[in-house]
This record gives structure tokens, sequence and C-alpha cells, in this order.
């Protein structure tokens, strides 16, 4: 029988929210349609992360770390250990300006060898089982990552990928001119050799940015210095490590940091008839 390394869920909150600001709680706990709750009768307000933590579960990750930055302390709040959705949840924070790289690598001394689900939780996205494909193409093949694709409308404003008939990753885009390319990357599933490479990375920019030690004044830093994460894998990708992609052509993707888009996502998602 094979086995495999647990799956661990790593989840970059750290965001302003400053597209649909003010907001009287964090973004990533905006109610966005129902769920039914043990013990409580009829439905309760479903907050738009508990539907990442749904799919990752879904795909067999029992752990899950949200990365903060300091100040968002109602989601440790509100979702506490994970009981309620029987999932394991732990939160560290970062305390940099610099992007979804430097919030992830918060986790590298955790990770110890598993496989990592990525995702963001202000997206919702179908398939509800796109996690399972992903982990299926990783660990039955030989990629060191695996992204998950969705078709884009918007290829100016997203990560976009390039890759062949076999879904080998030949380039990763960040908001560029490459607007011929239809499918974006928005989740992603990964061995320990790139857990490995994305800290090494974080490493090396931070002693050619600002020495080996992060001065807490700097936390104020502008936000154009911001590395997006798809550059990273690029980089991956640029030194022999192996990128497939797993278009979901019928699949959906909804970023909720924009008033319209969250407008849109509540009227998905109206109260159930009981």
């Amino acid at each position: 029988m094979t086995t495999f390394p647990p799956t661990i869920g790593l989840i970059p909150a750290a965001g302003q929210g400053t597209r649909i600001s003010p907001l009287p709680m964090s973004k990533e706990l905006f109610p966005v349609g129902f769920r039914m709750v043990a013990g409580k009768v009829g439905p309760r307000p479903k907050v738009v992360c508990h539907y990442l933590l749904e799919k990752m579960q879904r795909a067999g990750a029992t752990q899950a770390f949200f990365i903060l930055r300091p100040g968002k302390w109602d989601i440790p709040n509100f979702l506490g250990d994970g009981a309620d959705i029987g999932m394991q949840l732990a939160y560290l924070t970062v305390h940099v300006p610099f992007g979804v790289p430097f919030s992830l690598n918060q986790a590298y001394p955790f990770l110890r060898g598993a496989t990592v689900v990525l995702g963001f939780p202000d997206i919702l996205f179908e398939p509800a089982q796109a996690y399972q494909v992903l982990l299926e193409r990783l660990h039955g093949g030989s990629a060191d990552v695996v992204l998950g694709l969705f078709p884009t409308q918007q290829p100016e404003k997203v990560g976009v990928v390039d890759f062949d008939a076999a879904g080998v990753v030949r380039g990763i885009y960040e908001k560029s001119s490459f607007t011929h390319l239809p499918y974006m990357w928005a989740i992603a599933a990964w061995r320990p050799t790139f857990s490995d490479f994305l800290h090494g990375f974080v490493r090396d920019c931070t002693q050619a940015l600002i020495g080996s030690q992060i001065p807490q004044h700097l936390t104020t830093l502008p936000p154009y210095v911001e590395t997006p994460i798809g550059n990273v894998i690029q980089a991956a990708l640029e030194v022999g490590l192996r990128v497939e992609a797993e278009p979901f052509a019928e699949g959906s993707y909804l970023d909720i940091g924009t008033p319209e888009n969250l407008a849109h996502a509540i009227q998905q998602h109206p109260f159930p008839s009981v």
C-alpha cells in the first residue's frame, strides 16, 4: 500500500483588504451563504474562508496554517482551533510587507516534509474536488508543483500560465502583457522540494533587501516591494524544478476582494429554503 506524506494547508491572510475597505471585520470572515452547524437549529452564516477549508479537508488535509498580519485577531477568534469544521487550525504572524512568499515562509519550520496545498481565503472557486485532482497528479507523477488553473477574462490583472499539451508549465506571468493566455492559476499543491526552494528564496531576498534581520519599523514599507508567489514558482521553474498545470476548463474563480465581486458572491449564495 502506497503511503504519502501528510497534507497541510497554507492560507496567507496578511492582506490589508484596501480594495473593499472599510469593513467591520477581516474580509476572510465576510458571510457568503449559509451552512448547518452541529447543535444549532437551521442554517447559520458561512464565511468566505469556510469554502476553502472545506475543499482542503475534502482532499485529506487535516491541518492548516493561517498566516496573519498583527491585528487580524478576529480570524483566530472566530475559527478557533478548527474543531467546528473538523480540522486542526494554527495561526502564525508575519511582520513584513513583502508579499505572500514571506507570509508562507513563516510556516516552513512546521511543514517537516509535508505535502502542501495552497489557497487564498478570499476566493471562491469550483470544482469542489479541485485539490484532489491536483494531489493525484502530484503523487502520481514527477512534478514538484502542480498548479490549478481557471479561465480568466482579465489576464492582465492575474498570474497567467503558459503550458504545453502534456500540462508542463513553460512560464508564469504575473500581471503581464501576455493577454493571449486564457488560464490563470489560483491554487497549488507542492512537494517538500518547493517548500525548501521557497525558504531559500525568501532568505536570499531578505538578505538582498535589508540584511538578515528585519527591523520592526520596516513593516511600513510601501507595497511596491511585494513579490508575488507566482514569481517564486517561475524562479523554481528556471532552476530545474518541474511545474505542471491542471486546467479546470469548466471551473470558476471569484475574488471577493472588491465590492462588485462580493455582491456577486452574495447573490450566488442566497438564504436556503428550509
